[in-house]
Protein backbone atom coordinates (compact mmCIF):
# COMPACT_ATOMS: atom_id res chain seq x y z
CA UNK A 1 0.00 0.00 0.00
CA UNK A 2 1.37 3.37 -0.90
CA UNK A 3 1.37 5.42 1.85
CA UNK A 4 1.84 9.47 1.31
CA UNK A 5 3.67 11.37 4.54
CA UNK A 6 0.45 13.83 4.44
CA UNK A 7 -2.35 11.55 4.59
CA UNK A 8 -3.58 10.76 7.94
CA UNK A 9 -4.99 7.30 7.99
CA UNK A 10 -8.06 6.59 11.09
CA UNK A 11 -7.39 3.64 13.49
CA UNK A 12 -10.65 2.02 12.58
CA UNK A 13 -9.28 2.19 8.85
CA UNK A 14 -5.69 0.21 9.80
CA UNK A 15 -7.68 -2.03 11.31
CA UNK A 16 -10.35 -2.79 8.91
CA UNK A 17 -7.28 -3.17 6.32
CA UNK A 18 -5.45 -5.40 8.33
CA UNK A 19 -8.28 -7.99 8.86
CA UNK A 20 -9.52 -7.54 5.70
CA UNK A 21 -6.10 -8.12 4.52
CA UNK A 22 -5.83 -11.49 6.76
CA UNK A 23 -9.00 -12.90 6.61
CA UNK A 24 -7.87 -13.78 2.82
CA UNK A 25 -5.21 -15.83 3.75
CA UNK A 26 -4.11 -19.06 4.04
CA UNK A 27 -3.17 -18.94 7.61
CA UNK A 28 -6.73 -17.23 7.97
CA UNK A 29 -8.18 -20.40 6.97
CA UNK A 30 -5.91 -22.85 8.79
CA UNK A 31 -6.98 -21.23 12.02
CA UNK A 32 -10.72 -21.51 11.50
CA UNK A 33 -10.50 -24.91 10.26
CA UNK A 34 -8.32 -25.60 13.21
CA UNK A 35 -10.79 -24.41 15.67
CA UNK A 36 -13.35 -26.16 14.31
CA UNK A 37 -11.52 -29.31 14.01
CA UNK A 38 -10.44 -28.20 18.16
CA UNK A 39 -14.72 -27.85 18.76
CA UNK A 40 -15.63 -31.68 16.80
CA UNK A 41 -12.91 -33.05 19.05
CA UNK A 42 -14.26 -31.63 22.02
CA UNK A 43 -17.60 -32.92 21.03
CA UNK A 44 -17.55 -36.16 23.28
CA UNK A 45 -15.78 -34.28 26.40
CA UNK A 46 -19.22 -31.86 26.63
CA UNK A 47 -21.36 -34.99 25.59
CA UNK A 48 -22.46 -32.75 22.34
CA UNK A 49 -24.60 -31.13 24.79
CA UNK A 50 -26.53 -27.63 23.86
CA UNK A 51 -23.83 -25.07 25.62
CA UNK A 52 -21.12 -26.66 23.33
CA UNK A 53 -22.89 -26.57 19.96
CA UNK A 54 -24.21 -22.93 21.56
CA UNK A 55 -20.49 -22.01 21.63
CA UNK A 56 -19.34 -22.81 18.05
CA UNK A 57 -23.05 -21.35 16.72
CA UNK A 58 -22.69 -17.94 18.91
CA UNK A 59 -18.87 -17.60 17.81
CA UNK A 60 -19.31 -18.21 14.16
CA UNK A 61 -22.24 -16.02 14.02
CA UNK A 62 -20.76 -12.65 15.51
CA UNK A 63 -17.78 -12.96 13.42
CA UNK A 64 -19.38 -13.64 10.16
CA UNK A 65 -21.84 -10.26 11.26
CA UNK A 66 -18.58 -8.69 11.69
CA UNK A 67 -16.80 -9.43 8.58
CA UNK A 68 -19.66 -8.40 6.31
CA UNK A 69 -19.34 -5.07 6.99
CA UNK A 70 -15.62 -5.16 7.03
CA UNK A 71 -15.43 -6.67 3.68
CA UNK A 72 -18.40 -4.31 2.62
CA UNK A 73 -16.32 -1.32 3.42
CA UNK A 74 -13.03 -2.61 2.06
CA UNK A 75 -14.95 -3.65 -1.36
CA UNK A 76 -16.73 0.07 -1.08
CA UNK A 77 -13.17 1.57 -1.06
CA UNK A 78 -11.78 -0.29 -4.02
CA UNK A 79 -14.72 -0.43 -6.01
CA UNK A 80 -14.95 3.60 -5.54
CA UNK A 81 -10.97 3.57 -6.29
CA UNK A 82 -11.78 1.64 -9.78
CA UNK A 83 -14.26 4.08 -10.83
CA UNK A 84 -11.65 7.01 -9.85
CA UNK A 85 -9.03 4.94 -11.99
CA UNK A 86 -12.06 4.55 -14.88
CA UNK A 87 -12.88 8.39 -14.84
CA UNK A 88 -9.25 9.37 -15.12
CA UNK A 89 -8.68 7.51 -18.10
CA UNK A 90 -12.56 8.30 -19.41
CA UNK A 91 -11.66 11.62 -19.02
CA UNK A 92 -7.40 11.73 -20.80
CA UNK A 93 -8.56 10.38 -23.68
CA UNK A 94 -10.60 12.07 -26.92
CA UNK A 95 -12.74 9.46 -27.90
CA UNK A 96 -14.90 8.08 -25.17
CA UNK A 97 -17.89 9.99 -23.72
CA UNK A 98 -17.03 12.04 -20.82
CA UNK A 99 -21.24 11.21 -19.76
CA UNK A 100 -19.95 8.35 -18.69
CA UNK A 101 -17.40 9.19 -15.64
CA UNK A 102 -20.10 9.13 -13.20
CA UNK A 103 -22.37 6.32 -14.22
CA UNK A 104 -22.01 5.29 -10.97
CA UNK A 105 -24.14 7.67 -9.79
CA UNK A 106 -27.23 7.06 -12.03
CA UNK A 107 -30.49 5.30 -11.69
CA UNK A 108 -30.67 1.48 -12.74
CA UNK A 109 -33.05 2.91 -15.29
CA UNK A 110 -30.50 5.14 -16.72
CA UNK A 111 -28.05 2.57 -16.52
CA UNK A 112 -30.35 -0.12 -18.05
CA UNK A 113 -30.76 2.63 -20.89
CA UNK A 114 -27.29 2.76 -21.46
CA UNK A 115 -26.65 -0.96 -21.10
CA UNK A 116 -29.25 -1.15 -24.29
CA UNK A 117 -27.24 1.17 -25.83
CA UNK A 118 -24.31 -0.46 -25.53
CA UNK A 119 -26.25 -3.55 -26.80
CA UNK A 120 -27.25 -2.12 -29.92
CA UNK A 121 -23.65 -0.81 -30.99
CA UNK A 122 -22.03 -4.26 -29.76
CA UNK A 123 -24.86 -5.62 -32.28
CA UNK A 124 -23.76 -2.95 -35.24
CA UNK A 125 -20.26 -3.66 -34.63
CA UNK A 126 -20.56 -7.71 -35.45
CA UNK A 127 -21.61 -6.30 -38.80
CA UNK A 128 -18.36 -4.73 -39.60
CA UNK A 129 -14.97 -6.20 -39.67
CA UNK A 130 -12.81 -3.57 -37.28
CA UNK A 131 -14.34 -3.31 -34.45
CA UNK A 132 -12.66 0.06 -33.71
CA UNK A 133 -14.69 1.33 -36.40
CA UNK A 134 -16.96 3.35 -34.15
CA UNK A 135 -17.24 4.26 -30.78
CA UNK A 136 -20.91 5.81 -30.29
CA UNK A 137 -24.30 4.46 -32.25
CA UNK A 138 -25.11 7.24 -34.34
CA UNK A 139 -21.67 6.91 -35.92
CA UNK A 140 -22.31 2.69 -36.27
CA UNK A 141 -25.49 3.57 -37.47
CA UNK A 142 -24.41 5.88 -40.35
CA UNK A 143 -21.55 3.56 -41.41
CA UNK A 144 -23.32 1.08 -41.63
CA UNK A 145 -25.56 2.81 -43.70
CA UNK A 146 -22.91 4.28 -46.39
CA UNK A 147 -21.46 0.44 -46.24
CA UNK A 148 -24.37 -1.49 -47.40
CA UNK A 149 -26.89 1.28 -49.14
Amino acid sequence: MIKSQNRKVSFFEKIAQKATSFTGTTMAFTIAFSVVIAWILTGPLFDFSDTWQLVINTSTTIITFLMVFLIQRQQNKDSRAIHLKLNELIASLKGPSNRLIVVEDLTEVEIETLYKYYQQLAYLAKKEKDLSVSHSIEEALELHKVKYS
